[in-house]
């Protein structure tokens, strides 16, 4: 039997998106991305039901090098599973990169593992008390750039 909390399949369906996930609203607009090794714009807006954050970016690298690409952000669930703990994505690019993430927010700092939480390479910026900036730093072993991203208006 089918329910409004069970499809079809009799899988458990979550009510409403999780808490954490919907801490990240913060991110929704288009924000003007500066930084020496990146410049361009970044749009973030919810996925009709509000279970995915969607990102599409517009950058380009100092030596003239266009990087447009979509990134999907929420919690896995894959068939009928209950939706993982961390918040992961992935993002697909203009130069046939897909790339792995987990999102964590706290307070007012943003962290972005790349590949899976704890790894060395991630980024990590904190939001400005209005909340229209955020500034930090990509980070990997052997190097790294600054990054502000100022919400567009």
């Amino acid at each position: 039997m089918v329910d409004e909390n069970n499809d079809a399949r009799g899988y458990q369906q979550p009510a409403e998106p999780a808490p954490d996930l919907r801490a990240l609203d913060r991110l929704v607009g288009e924000w003007e991305v500066s930084g020496d090794y990146v410049k361009g714009t970044s749009t973030f807006e919810w996925m009709e039901g509000g279970f995915f954050l969607l990102q599409r970016y517009d950058f380009e690298r100092p030596e003239g090098q266009k990087i447009l690409g979509i990134e999907v952000i929420g919690h896995e669930r894959p068939f009928g599973a209950e939706p993982g703990e961390n918040i992961k994505s992935r993002a697909y690019s203009n130069t046939g990169d897909t790339l792995d993430y987990v999102y964590e927010l706290e307070g007012d700092t943003l962290t972005i593992w790349g590949g899976e939480k704890g790894s060395p390479a991630y980024y990590r910026g904190t939001f400005s008390a209005d909340g229209d900036t955020l500034t930090g730093r990509w980070q990997w072993p052997g190097g790294g750039y600054e990054a502000t991203s100022t919400r567009a208006e």
